[in-house]
């Protein structure tokens, strides 16, 4: 199956570009091989952002060899739920790491992850130090402190091109069916898959998810699953086990 270019994919979900945007992901893609299928890169108020997922990708593809995260306890108040992070990537064994902080707070963040300021604040604090150690000249989307987990203005214009996963709704049948699938075919806990649904879209919950966000994770999941079952089981095994399956 031949997956639609990213230029095809940004101009389906974001309309018309201008050759600017459209020289500028080019470039990105070329460079760091990030894709918006998988939920590496998004396009808000005019400018690019990579995220989370995409700085991971680009980590992992290099070797990193390890990212050490500590709280900062003079500058985080848990009760007004303010935290701060720093963040240290190794790029080798020999490297002395590239440092990098991050905050939250219920100022800074979006409504959709209040309460959430603790895994914000760390992620960011990721974010900065991954983006100093691999020399991502771009902000990752994790860091603006508008960010709600998803582009707010995307046009309904055109339909993003895709694979056949089914056209419902993110808990519509045919995704879901898809997502055990994978789960039963590569023997993934469930649980694990959920927590990393959630953290792949940036949401509380898989319900403040889009169908895109949804649809986006299942195709990176699968392409993961197949071309590297032991890195997705590390990453995986990064999260705690959640009460509820993920189906």
């Amino acid at each position: 199956m031949t997956r639609p270019s990213n230029a095809v994919v940004a101009e389906a979900l974001w309309g018309n570009l201008s050759q600017i945007a459209l020289d500028v992901l080019e470039d990105l893609t070329k460079r760091y091989s990030l894709r918006i299928t998988f939920g590496e890169l998004l396009y808000l108020d005019g400018k690019w952002y990579i995220t989370h997922s995409g700085l991971l990708r680009i980590a992992r593809r290099n070797r990193c060899s390890g990212i050490h995260v500590r709280s900062i306890l003079g500058l985080s108040d848990p009760a007004a739920s303010r935290w701060a992070f720093k963040a240290t990537v190794y790029k080798s064994k020999t490297c002395r790491g590239f440092v990098g902080y991050g905050d939250a707070d219920p100022s800074n963040v979006s409504p959709q992850v209040h309460g959430a300021e603790m895994r914000v604040a760390e992620t960011r604090a990721v974010n900065r130090a991954l983006r100093k150690a691999y020399g991502i000249g771009i902000c990752s989307v994790e860091e603006i402190g508008s960010f709600a987990g998803q582009p707010t203005s995307r046009p309904e214009s055109k339909k993003l091109p895709q694979p056949a996963n089914g056209n419902g709704n993110h808990g519509g049948p045919k995704v879901r069916d898809r997502l055990c699938q994978i789960i039963r075919q590569h023997q993934l806990d469930p649980n694990l898959v959920k927590a990393y649904a959630t953290d792949f879209c940036g949401v509380k919950t898989l319900r403040d998810a889009t169908r895109a966000q949804v649809e986006n994770f299942v195709e990176h999941l699968a392409d993961w699953a197949e071309k590297d079952r032991n890195a997705l089981l590390c990453q995986l095994n990064s999260y705690p086990g959640q009460k509820e399956g993920a189906a």
